[in-house]
């Protein structure tokens, strides 16, 4: 019985760390829509998103002296060890989020040891950039 355990939790891992790049993806996209509703808002200029690899970064410019200049940026990097997210910004403490797999092939997305939604996420990962002077 124990080996049969095993066996499953070892398919489960694989099936999550293949579904990893496809998670990234799914953030960007949910993270893309977020930025379009910004950059209406503040000027095409005001951020840009980046997919790459395994890894997605955000920055965040402001109008000074008549020059777009960076103000702020996160990361967000797959860790197939966890598996999921780092999310990260400069001088703020490190956020991971943990993927897994539901029925239907359908992911959750866990922080601590909280279930959170995608639009939870998108906020964790948007909000102190975009908003740094907004109250949580």
């Amino acid at each position: 019985m124990r080996i049969q355990e095993e066996k499953d939790r070892r398919l489960k891992v694989e099936r999550t760390l293949a579904r990893l790049p496809d998670a990234l993806d799914e953030v960007f996209r949910e993270l893309d829509n977020c930025m379009k509703f910004y950059t209406e808002a503040f000027g095409t200029d005001a951020a840009r998103l980046e997919l790459m690899e395994s890894k997605l970064r955000i920055s965040i410019r402001e109008q000074k002296d008549g020059q777009w200049q960076e103000c702020g940026a996160v990361d967000v990097t797959a860790v197939p060890a966890l598996p999921g997210f780092r999310i990260e910004r400069a001088g703020q403490e490190t956020v991971d989020v943990v993927i897994g797999l539901l029925p239907d092939d359908k992911l959750y997305y866990r922080d601590e040891d909280h279930y959170i939604t995608m639009e939870d996420l998108t906020r964790r990962i948007l909000d102190r950039t975009l908003f740094p002077k907004l109250k949580d």
